[in-house]
């Protein structure tokens, strides 16, 4: 039923892609050239190819994600030009998008996939000019192949680096579980390793008493990948040229043709609004933390790798907690078990393990059923380790969809994070934080796994607005925050005593701990983002915006060394190229459904639940989100209630 994850021949892997592309070229052109115009003969048949095309693909571009290697690397950078060539050529085939074109068809998924399909090939290219469209294909071909170099170079300089502590006095006070991660012996002596990897640089960013290390390592994180600097010359000036192909005036301008925001005005006034709305209760939050330092330290030249820090010393003084407090009782395997029941219980379905193949052995696969019927696959891979990027992600592999011969397909993800690994002495223990991520990313999964569509193209997350495809994860992720979801796997990995009301309730008081300057850091980078693709930006021009930028939204002085957008691999190699802003632009439909369907008892109103699984979930990308919005809730979001979630003083 489900396919099976493995790779036989990696080193053979791109000559097996090129014959199943070689293939699927026969099968396009034998479509072409068939005198039949209809839904059935044309776009079913594609959608089974991009189905198949992305089973045997996904798996080699998961693996050079989570478990990278020579052998990973080469295949990968082997296999990304054929496919680049042969995405190219569908893009651009002139006689089957007119073919498209003249389809008819009353079913209204089919509908919005011969919408999609007649705007996509349009925004390929396949109305330009022959010379132009094979410079559309060589476009497509580099940008591919410099994704890959941003990210590849972002990783080893990640691994590259390590800050070796001798003295036990610079660990103190830091969590034993974090100082046990740290540990290692060398040379016979006792040491503490810190990495650039996320769960140890935050470790000692948010607890390392030495303030000397903190600025050694913010430094290392903030100059990682230099090399990226050409990379992203390149990359803005190829989008710049294949916006200019086709018409736009810039490369925001092209993105927005397939989001919910309509004009990059509007994107840009509700970012500056949104800024505006966080700016005054930013400023207050920040001389708080400042005139904190200089109380208990007498920090007066206060610094960006001191805000962790005392921002978190601060908060354990006002409200006597910290997420040290709270992270014996969020064990991995307990919290991972807790939010698939609460799942299975809102949504109505249930989740089994099962022993499949896997990539490593730290990844729990799992089957879910609906009504005593498989309908899903999911693969959890939680855990940091040195061959996997940094972040947290779902990856789709197969979708839900009835093909050409009438057989139902079902939907299979993987949810991937780097929680910090099990040591000698403790399990995998979440802080607050890692929770937040896990439902965050269990929201993705969930949109794509309980998709019911027909059509593949609009199916789960398929077909779904960029910049609103965030909503089911941050809804998901508020709930995180409710005493009556956390009390239900918040029990304490040693005592097993169930994790105290006080801690609860603290959680939610700290929620919105320091927001706005939170705010502020989304607005920099999305603006940022958005900005830099609205005209072309080269070497010193790229950190001038962003330096531009920060005079409004960091209160604090940046250090010159600072070069951030090496490491912006969002928009450089994740796809979010002028969509940053769709974290907060998604978050108003997330916010507003949140309150609408928050129980303060039992954490989720559950009539609620079942509408939102039936309308927003299983409709995926077949309407608009604000046509499935309306039909789920029988109104449009309102933006207030951004600000009432975070609890911004108006």
């Amino acid at each position: 039923m489900f396919k099976e994850f493995k790779i036989d021949d990696l080193e053979r892997f791109p000559q097996k892609l090129d014959t199943l592309l070689n293939k699927q070229r026969n099968q396009i052109d034998e479509i072409t050239n068939n005198r039949e115009i209809s839904y059935g003969e044309v776009l079913k048949p594609l959608q089974d190819m991009d189905e198949e095309l992305g089973l045997f693909f996904t798996p080699l571009s998961h693996l050079n994600s989570v478990m990278n290697s020579e052998e990973t690397r080469k295949a990968y950078e082997a296999s990304i030009p054929l496919l680049s060539k042969f995405s190219s050529e569908m893009a651009q085939n002139e006689a089957l998008f007119k073919k498209i074109e003249k389809i008819k068809t009353n079913d209204d998924e089919a509908k919005t996939v011969v919408k999609h399909d007649v705007r996509d090939f349009i925004l390929s290219g396949v109305k330009l000019p022959e010379n132009e469209k094979k410079r559309m294909e060589e476009i497509s071909l580099e940008l591919s192949e410099l994704s890959n170099t941003f990210s590849q170079n972002l990783l080893n300089a990640t691994n590259a680096y390590e800050l070796v502590i001798e003295n036990t006095k610079d660990v103190e006070g830091m969590p034993q579980t974090d100082i046990d991660a740290a540990t290692e012996i060398m040379e016979g002596k006792t040491v503490y390793k810190f990495t650039l990897q996320i769960p140890s640089y935050l470790a000692y960013m948010t607890y390392g008493p030495n303030r000397r290390y903190r600025k050694q390592l913010s430094k290392a994180y903030a100059t990682r990948a230099p090399e990226n600097a050409e990379v992203i010359d390149r990359i803005l000036a190829l989008k710049q040229e294949k916006a200019a192909l086709l018409g736009f005036e810039n490369y925001a301008q092209y993105a927005l043709e397939t989001r919910d925001a309509g004009t990059q005005e509007e994107v840009l006034h509700f970012l500056d609004n949104l800024a505006d709305a966080a700016l005054p209760q930013a400023k207050e939050e920040l001389i708080q933390v400042e005139a904190y330092a200089a109380r208990t330290d007498g920090i007066k030249d206060f610094a960006t790798y001191d805000l962790g820090y005392y921002s978190e010393k601060l908060k354990k003084e006002k409200f006597d907690f910290d997420d040290t407090m709270t992270k014996p009782y969020f064990e991995q395997e307990k919290v991972l078990k807790g939010m698939l029941d609460i799942v299975s219980e809102l949504f109505s379905v249930t989740f089994e393990p099962v022993d499949v193949p896997t990539w490593h052995p730290c990844v729990k696969p799992f089957d879910i059923y609906e009504n005593g019927t498989l309908s899903g696959r999911i693969y959890f891979d939680l855990e940091a380790r040195r061959e996997k990027r940094g972040g947290a992600w779902m990856n789709d592999w197969e979708t839900h969809f009835i093909d050409t011969k009438g057989k139902e397909h079902l939907a299979s993800a993987f949810v991937v994070c780097n929680f910090a690994a099990k040591t000698k002495t403790a399990p995998s223990l979440l802080r607050h934080d890692d929770v937040v991520t896990l439902f965050h990313e269990m929201g993705h999964a969930i949109h794509h796994l309980f998709g019911k569509c027909h059509e593949r193209s609009v199916s789960g997350i398929n077909g779904v607005a960029w910049d609103v495809v965030e909503f089911p994860s941050q809804f998901l992720e508020n709930f995180a925050y409710e005493a009556a979801i956390l009390k239900r796997f918040g029990f304490h990995y040693e005592t097993g005593k169930p994790i105290p009301e006080t801690l609860m309730v603290k959680i939610k008081e700290t929620k919105n701990f320091q927001a706005a300057l939170g705010i502020l850091r989304q607005v920099e980078f999305s603006l940022f983002d958005f900005k830099l693709h609205q005209k072309l930006y080269q070497g010193k021009a790229v950190q001038d915006l962003l330096d531009s930028i920060r005079e409004k939204t960091s209160l604090l002085k940046i250090p010159s060394y600072n070069k951030f957008q090496h490491g912006f691999a969002h928009i450089f190699a994740g796809g979010y190229a002028a969509g940053y802003y769709s974290y907060k632009w998604a978050e108003v439909l997330s916010a507003d459904a949140f309150f609408e369907c928050l129980d303060e008892k039992e954490g989720f109103n559950k009539a609620r639940a079942k509408g939102y699984k039936e309308i927003i979930l299983a409709k995926g990308g077949s309407k608009e989100m604000s046509e499935l919005y309306y039909e789920w809730l029988g109104r449009k979001p309102d933006i207030k209630s951004l600000i009432k979630l975070y609890e911004i003083a108006s």
